[in-house]
């Protein structure tokens, strides 16, 4: 699909408020509401919008810690790659999870309830998962940037 600048532009204000009135949303990326919600159905189709979602603070919530975890796994094959990934999906607290190169095989970020809420995730969930052969856990300190995906860098953008 080719993305030129007025679906980069309806992006950009989606990502900021997916809940913009289609009128809020073509006055902003410069097209009638007809062509916007057009192309918005059009990304939506294309896979290019995977869904819009609320965006909730952990903190406020009770869980208070994030953890990222550094998982190595004792066989490569398909198919257990396949069900760790499966057996992740499962699992409530872990928030994001990566299949990586390097010194680990994945990159595990969870939320939990404090330190007791990690060792009963670590105890009652992670380490029921067949085939660990090791684990690091590195709780972050502070989140310094989290944001969304860099459209004006995207490489498919026709101008």
């Amino acid at each position: 699909m080719n993305i030129d600048k007025f679906d980069i532009a309806i992006l950009e204000a989606l990502q900021k408020d997916a809940r913009i009135s289609l009128q809020e949303l073509g006055k902003q990326v410069g097209l009638t509401s007809s062509p916007c919600w057009n192309r918005v159905k059009r990304m939506e189709e294309a896979g290019v919008i995977e869904g819009y979602s609320v965006r909730v603070n952990p903190e406020k919530i009770g869980l208070t810690e994030t953890v990222i975890l550094h998982v190595t796994l004792d066989n490569h094959s398909d198919e257990a790659l396949f069900q760790f990934g499966q057996a992740l999906e499962a699992v409530p607290e872990v928030m994001e999870a990566f299949l990586v190169s390097g010194d680990y095989d994945y990159y595990i970020r969870v939320a939990v309830e404090g330190t007791k809420g990690y060792e009963r995730f670590l105890r009652e969930k992670l380490y029921k998962i067949p085939g660990i052969r090791n684990s690091k856990s590195s709780f972050v300190l502070r989140r310094l940037k989290e944001s969304q995906v860099p459209l004006r860098r995207s490489a498919q953008v026709e101008k």
